[in-house]
């Protein structure tokens, strides 16, 4: 059975005159860090919306373990839209105000219709602390805030997993906390990551292979 998640010959964008990535190709295989670095307006957060199917392409093919992707956001197959976990830049905007952190991290098993009993364990796996679980997004730190996001990315044990910048707002020690829990759920379920930064010291440390987006690439 093909393994990977695979973007094949992907041209995207906001406005089909104006692609910002044009016939760009790559593999997450299952166990492998991608790192994905390049300048803004790249096409970097373009690309990783595609491949969390929270974007339609204008061409090109999304394909999950060698099954195509038949639809994006709302029309995405439940089976493959679980599959991949999603992180982003600014967790702020990922969260809803009104949900303590406890809600969030269960958001994804409820809409799915699994029992929210692992949320206790997921927080210890980010560490999160308990009384950290009751707060809103305004009452955490970003760190702590981008901690919740993260174990709400894996709730559905993804066998993928896209973070879009994830540590651009972050210190030195949560970024390095962050990138270990994300090793040691691969280590434990062969999981591929895609790592796309601008932090090309970052993805040197982590990726294990690492490609620069520059916009002679995206087709700007």
């Amino acid at each position: 059975m093909l393994t990977g998640l695979r973007a094949d010959a992907i041209t995207a964008g906001y406005d089909p005159r104006h692609p910002v990535l044009t016939d760009f190709s790559l593999t997450v295989h299952s166990g492998q860090t991608f790192g994905l670095a390049g300048p803004s307006g790249s096409g970097k957060s373009t690309l990783a919306r595609v491949l969390a199917l929270l974007h339609k392409p204008f061409a090109g093919t999304v394909h999950l373990d060698g099954v195509p992707v038949t639809g994006f956001r709302q029309r995405a197959p439940r089976a493959q839209r679980t599959r991949i976990g999603v992180l982003f830049q600014q967790p702020r905007l990922s969260v809803d105000p009104r949900m303590t952190l406890r809600t969030a991290i269960a958001e994804p098993l409820r809409a799915n219709g699994r029992p929210a009993d692992r949320v206790d364990e997921l927080a210890e796996l980010v560490m999160l602390t308990p009384e950290l679980l009751v707060r809103r997004p305004h009452e955490v730190s970003d760190g702590q805030l981008q901690r919740a996001c993260l174990a709400r990315a894996l709730a559905l044990r993804p066998g993928y997993l896209v973070c879009d910048e994830m540590t651009t707002m972050l210190d030195a020690s949560t970024t390095a906390a962050l990138v270990n829990v994300i090793r040691d759920y691969q280590r434990q379920t062969g999981a591929g990551v895609l790592a796309i930064s601008h932090d090309t010291v970052l993805l040197d440390h982590w990726a294990d292979h690492v490609v620069t987006l520059d916009n002679a690439t995206a087709g700007n």
